[in-house]
């Protein structure tokens, strides 16, 4: 009898963390992929170790929203707008990764695929990454937020709406 009321008692307890565990995993999807606001114009990515400029490129962030229209660049273009922002920014931007980039669409935020509070305004369309796709060097990934899904199908010189991150 003793054998057996430790084996429930052990099972208990088994059960109480792998529950918690999984209600804190729940929650923690639910808080906008880890990410935390830093700055005004900045949101911090805390799994990837990054900072998100929360405009798009062509936009300025003002008050708490991003302001103007946001522009679409080829990859010649994007290279400037990097050395760019690094003038009047500090820091080193770069295009996200594909990894990186997929992790801020949000599935459940309804027409745009991007959690609007962090990320105002966004173009609802396809936006670059840094990496090509490996069975063509011409064409590079890109995330389109109006679907949610990630494309390796369009050539550098095709413009598409840019985001930046630069490594915490």
């Amino acid at each position: 009898m003793k054998n057996k009321h430790n084996y429930l008692k052990n099972f208990s307890i088994v059960f109480s963390i792998i529950f918690i565990f999984n209600i804190f995993s729940i929650n923690n999807k639910a808080l906008s992929n880890n990410f935390l606001l830093e700055k005004e114009h900045l949101v911090l990515d805390l799994k990837h170790n990054i900072y998100w400029l929360r405009c798009s490129v062509g936009q300025v962030w003002q008050g708490n929203s991003c302001k103007g229209k946001a522009i679409k660049l080829t990859m010649e273009q994007v290279s400037q707008a990097i050395e760019k922002a690094n003038e009047q920014l500090g820091g080193t931007w770069r295009l996200p990764t594909r990894k990186e980039l997929e992790s801020i669409v949000c599935f459940e935020c309804g027409k745009i695929k991007i959690n609007k509070k962090l990320f105002p305004n966004t173009p609802y369309e396809p936006f670059w990454t840094g990496e090509k796709n490996s069975w063509s060097k011409n064409f590079y990934w890109s995330v389109n937020f109006f679907t949610g899904h990630t494309f390796g199908r369009f050539p550098g010189s095709i413009p598409n709406f840019v985001r930046l991150v630069r490594n915490r």
